[in-house]
């Protein structure tokens, strides 16, 4: 069945096991998130014995389908209070930022006679979750410190993923010396200092990382083999151990520009064309219902993505020395959000291997 998502086992084996040994080699757990591709168990099982620490996800539901595998789990979204009898059941961490979350967390906690552990997330910049004084944060951990069901295990924080910012000796470095105060001041051991995601794999690579990180939570670099600061690729990694496969429905020549007055598209746009004459062109089954076009990259580079409807994606196949035709197949490789989205999608049928 087409569209396919081929997902290779054996390269993302190899790729966890080159992130793991640069990070243990610089003594940082290597926790695993697992949202790109809906944390598939079978995936999933088939890598815990190459070096992963924990396993991360922000949607609870993704850690549910977990629960039989022996890795602590972590939920690194900041938890809804809808959600908090599952968060205890299926996480064993969770990432929080608001002393109502956290105080909601502990009476249930109260009323299971359990203990759950939090991380606290700490801002330094991105501008998406976490305290962003430091005196807000430790008031609040002198707040939490009240709660008996409640244990303070780490300080993380999130780079790149909303303001693109960096990760720098200096920010991180922050980050050190805020998890060091929060030790100093509170008798605190913290068991992580996260010092984020796969952006941060660039400052460990070249040696930069402050010690005292703890923690690197890491996903993308894992699955597409690529460090997401500034996109370069991981030496010796794979980027191809997801793979998207179409199939062609439509072989035809027509004109590059449309005929008749321009309107608005199906998603609302006014598309603009450029007129290159007659090109020939093939019709694959998918569309923006299933995929962003921007995130596919055709493995045939002489390709060119024109454009997609909710149903049919449009190529441009007139410099490719491929003679393509109904019933065969194009592949692509795929951004992270290219992965997500195909991974998600129920129309998309996904091939392990």
């Amino acid at each position: 069945m087409y569209p396919k998502l081929e997902i290779d086992i054996n390269k993302l084996k190899h790729n966890v096991k080159i992130i793991s040994h640069m990070c243990h080699d610089k003594n940082i757990s290597l926790a695993f998130v697992t949202k790109s591709f809906c944390a598939r168990e079978e995936i999933v099982e088939k890598l815990v014995e190459e070096g992963i620490d924990y396993i991360a996800d922000s949607r609870i539901n993704n850690l549910k389908k977990l629960k039989d595998i022996d890795l602590p789990k972590i939920l690194i979204r900041i938890p809804m209070i809808s959600e908090l009898g599952d968060v205890i059941k299926y996480s064993d961490i969770s990432f929080n930022s608001e002393l109502k979350t956290i105080k909601a967390l502990n009476e249930i906690c109260e009323s299971k006679s359990i203990i759950h552990n939090i991380v606290l997330m700490f801002d330094l910049g991105d501008l998406r979750e976490g305290y962003y004084y430091e005196e807000d944060l430790f008031n609040n951990i002198k707040n939490i410190q009240k709660l008996k069901n409640i244990k303070i295990v780490g300080i993380a924080t999130n780079l790149t993923c909303y303001g693109a910012i960096i990760p720098s000796p200096i920010n991180t470095g922050r980050l050190v010396e805020i998890a060091k105060k929060v030790e100093n001041d509170f008798g605190l051991k913290l068991e992580i200092v996260s010092g984020g995601n796969s952006s941060s794999l660039d400052l460990m690579m070249n040696d930069n990382m402050p010690k005292g990180v703890t923690n690197l939570r890491v996903g993308e670099s894992i699955v597409l083999g690529r460090e997401t600061a500034y996109g370069k690729s991981i030496e010796g990694a794979y980027q191809d151990a997801f793979k998207l496969v179409c199939e062609v429905v439509e072989c035809k020549e027509k004109p590059s520009l449309p005929v008749g007055e321009i309107g608005i598209d199906a998603f609302g746009n006014k598309p603009v064309y450029e007129d290159k004459g007659i090109l020939k062109r093939a019709i694959v089954a998918i569309g923006k219902q299933d995929i962003d076009t921007d995130s596919l990259m055709p493995i045939d580079t002489s390709i060119e993505i024109l454009g997609a409807s909710s149903d049919h994606m449009i190529l441009d196949i007139s410099e490719s020395e491929n003679d393509y035709r109904v019933g065969d197949e194009v592949e692509f490789l795929l951004t992270y959000g290219g992965l997500m989205s195909t991974s998600t999608s129920e129309y998309v049928e996904k091939i392990i291997y």
